[in-house]
């Protein structure tokens, strides 16, 4: 496995796109974007991408991983024929459904100005538009494991055209389970295709991979993996359990960008509820949601209407929203990559930002000895609601106490954050009994105001509604026998209840005498 180094710093600026070797239509659209210099991860990466390589990009999150394998992708895609209906000639691999629109929303303009069409197959939304749009043809792909892999299934995509795939997060798909999917998906693509994975760490299940599919692979790193970042503080706020939400709600009244992080989708709709009532607006985000709430969610929050997002760590995958200044840990996480992954959403690309976590007496030991593991040395300070050092250290602030309003939904299936994943959380994977794609009818389903079997007007009568003298099928005098009745020494036999159904002298004296009522018969 070949290894490249990093540029030299005091080449690294002189370097444009242009120079990376990418195409003049695509350098032009990156310039009317305002972006004209390579990240250290895009400098490294893509010169070797468009030579046809198989790449193993690690970067830090945020640090620019999806133009470095974007670009090239665009390039090599723009260069070849117009895709065959349902054959794409790229595949894009993310583990979640707000990823995926990340990765199309960055490619998408870039991609009209080469004429190269995208499209994201991801679950929550309907099958229509992504059905019509294989169909008609489409360059990319952009899609999630579970749904792509029912798309193939329904025989609306084939992976044979494939030229290049990407893995994007591949640790993050390993750890969320989707491993199997993921390994099934890529041998269906042409065993001479080009692959690019690009992940925060690149062991375990990732290397498997690696080891399976990848030609000899160049490996670029721009990152440690660990979260020790010159521009991010590390917090251990260790408190009395009953104050827990209090000093949760005073750190979300803050003024800036917070995202808070709790365990469990129950967890999350609480809290958002709880900070509403004292004042302080924040949106949920779990594999519960509707793709609707969860879009939306997420967009008044990176257009700066709504200040705090709550959400759990497998809804939160890959997500990147600039100018987060405080990541906050109502639970903390057990497993020091999800630490890295939560602690990744601030300091992005250059920025200043803080990460705090809240510590009860019970977890402190286990605690520090993740973060230990995750490369952390934070700063431990007990700390009380109201304290002036929760507002020296990270802006906390009394919330307003006016309550605000929450817009409700239904609480459904998804990502159940212990992992297990419904089959249109295309954050993805199996499909759980009762999930079904958004708008599919069931059995049972019917239009508003549709009649059925027992429905009847109002005012009709049901059964039961009758004069006390009107007599129905079944009823009958007093005294008068129909077939099954029998007299009570009739000595029936009852062999479906499986005893007999005699009266108790009846069967004392036949079981004297013998079956049938006669005398035993004498044996010599």
């Amino acid at each position: 496995m070949a290894q490249a180094d990093a540029a030299p710093a005091e080449t690294a600026e002189s370097i444009d796109f242009a120079a990376l070797g990418l195409p003049e239509p695509l350098v032009r659209a990156l310039a009317r974007q305002g972006i004209t210099a390579p990240f250290e991860i895009q400098r490294a990466t893509v010169p070797d991408a468009l030579a046809g390589r198989d790449v193993l990009g690690r970067g830090q999150t945020g640090s620019g991983k999806t133009l470095a394998f974007g670009l090239p992708v665009l390039a090599r895609v723009a260069a070849g024929k117009p895709a065959r209906p349902m054959r794409p000639r790229a595949l894009v691999l993310v583990p979640t459904r707000e990823l995926a629109m990340q990765v199309n929303d960055a490619l998408l303009p870039l991609g009209k100005s080469l004429n190269v069409f995208l499209k994201t197959a991801v679950g929550g939304v309907p099958y229509d538009r992504q059905i019509d749009a294989l169909r008609r043809g489409v360059e990319i792909i952009v899609a999630t494991p579970g749904r792509l892999g029912d798309l193939i299934e329904r025989g609306i995509c084939q992976l044979d055209d494939v030229e290049v795939t990407v893995l994007d997060e591949a640790d993050q798909m390993a750890d969320m389970g989707f491993l199997p999917e993921v390994t099934e998906l890529l041998a269906k693509t042409p065993a001479n295709g080009q692959r690019l994975l690009f992940s925060a760490t690149l062991d375990g299940d990732v290397d498997a991979l690696v080891k399976r599919f990848m030609n000899d692979p160049v490996t670029h790193s721009t990152a440690p993996s660990t979260a020790s970042v010159s521009t991010m503080d590390h917090h251990v706020l260790l408190i009395p359990p009953h104050e827990k939400f209090p000093v949760a709600a005073s750190i979300a009244a803050r003024d800036g960008r917070t995202m808070v992080f709790a365990r469990t989708q129950l967890g999350v709709d609480r809290l958002v509820e709880q900070l509403a009532a004292v004042g302080v607006r924040a949106g949920g985000l779990h594999g519960g949601k509707t793709q609707r709430m969860r879009t939306k969610t997420l967009a008044e929050f990176r257009e700066g209407r709504m200040n705090v997002l709550v959400a759990t760590d497998v809804a939160a995958r890959g997500i990147h929203v600039d100018g987060v200044t405080l990541v906050l840990h109502v639970d903390p996480p057990k497993d020091p990559k999800d630490y890295l992954h939560r602690a990744g959403r601030t300091a992005r690309a250059g920025e200043s930002g803080a990460v705090a976590t809240l510590v009860l007496p019970k977890q402190r030991r286990t605690t520090l000895a993740m973060m230990e593991k995750a490369g952390v040395a934070p700063a431990e300070t007990r700390v009380r609601v109201g304290d002036p050092v929760l507002a020296e250290l990270i802006g906390a602030r009394e919330p307003s106490g006016v309550p605000v309003r929450v817009e409700a939904e239904p609480r459904g299936f998804g990502d159940r954050s212990g992992g297990s994943r419904r089959f249109d959380d295309r954050s993805g994977g199996p499909r759980r009994f009762g999930d079904r794609p958004q708008g599919d009818r069931r059995y049972g389903d019917r239009p508003t105001g549709e009649r059925r079997y027992g429905d009847r007007p109002q005012g009709d009568r049901r059964q039961g509604d009758r004069p006390a003298d009107e007599r129905r099928f079944t009823d009958r005098p007093a005294g008068e026998r129909r077939f099954g009745d029998r007299d009570t020494r009739g000595g029936f036999r009852s062999e479906s209840r499986g005893r007999d159904d005699r009266p108790r002298d009846d069967r004392a004296r036949d079981d004297r005498r013998g079956f049938g009522g006669r005398p035993p018969a004498r044996t010599h």
